[in-house]
């Protein structure tokens, strides 16, 4: 697994060892850590994060809505990543906030026009994702940047798992509230998988060197207060934590 860190001024990107304890770093002047030393921060710094709305089957059937023949996309900005551990910051212009666990890849190479059959040569890995979301902004709005842009509201890590070490095809991913399960699907009930919408999107956009897709959310989104603390756990990849203040 890769992550980003911080050693006092020192920020860098880094391997960690099996057992977690341990991160070498992957600049050309090098060193290892313990892992104790170290601030983890989001594992990427995306010129822009792309999201996928309604992508699950399963998600479409909760809602008793048709399945999406194409894509739809929108984007969250750069200033509201976190990384795990930091704080989900409940804005005060809203009333309902909601959690959505999702899958998210991260991209490893500039591109532009890239077939489905070739994403594997643009990927960096995969991470957790939580697409916090201002419901009732968005509702009432109907669009949906500012329900979606907040600082704080975009939530990503803890680590990035290799593109070749991980298989994003049928993979647990669930989220918990307070440790109570709230969302629990795989990424086999995905409508669009992940080549299909690197494909997409690098048609419409270039995609920079860590730029976020994230894959959209199963059944089961729902609301947090202040005080509570989501998960989003996806098999292979580990979880992501953070408060809500």
């Amino acid at each position: 697994m890769m992550g980003r860190f911080k050693h006092d001024e020192y920020i860098f990107y880094g391997e960690l060892s099996s057992d977690g304890n341990l991160v070498t770093s992957l600049s050309h002047d090098g060193g290892t850590f313990e892992m104790s030393e170290l601030a983890l921060l989001p594992p990427a710094k995306p010129s822009k994060i792309v999201c996928i709305g309604l992508n699950y089957i399963d998600h479409a059937i909760e809602l008793g809505m048709d399945v999406p023949t194409e894509p739809v996309i929108f984007m969250k900005p750069p200033s509201s990543v976190i990384g795990s551990g930091d704080k989900i910051v409940y804005p005060a212009m809203s009333q309902r906030v909601d959690y959505e666990a999702e899958l998210a890849v991260v991209i490893g190479k500039r591109c532009r026009n890239i077939d489905h059959e070739d994403t594997g040569d643009v990927i960096a890995g995969y991470t957790c994702f939580n697409d916090v979301t201002a419901r009732d902004l968005q509702q009432k709005d109907g669009q949906w940047t500012r329900a979606k842009s907040f600082d704080t509201f975009a939530p990503l890590g803890p680590f990035i798992v290799p593109e070749e070490d991980f298989d994003p095809s049928d993979v647990s991913i669930k989220c918990r509230v307070n440790g109570e399960v709230r969302q629990d699907s795989s990424t086999s009930n995905l409508i669009f998988d992940m080549p299909h919408l690197i494909e997409f999107i690098s048609d419409i956009m270039t995609l920079e060197v860590g730029d976020v897709i994230s894959t959209g959310t199963p059944p089961g989104v729902g609301e947090l207060l202040r005080g509570d603390v989501v998960e989003v756990e996806i098999e292979g990849i580990g979880t992501l934590a953070n408060e809500v203040i």
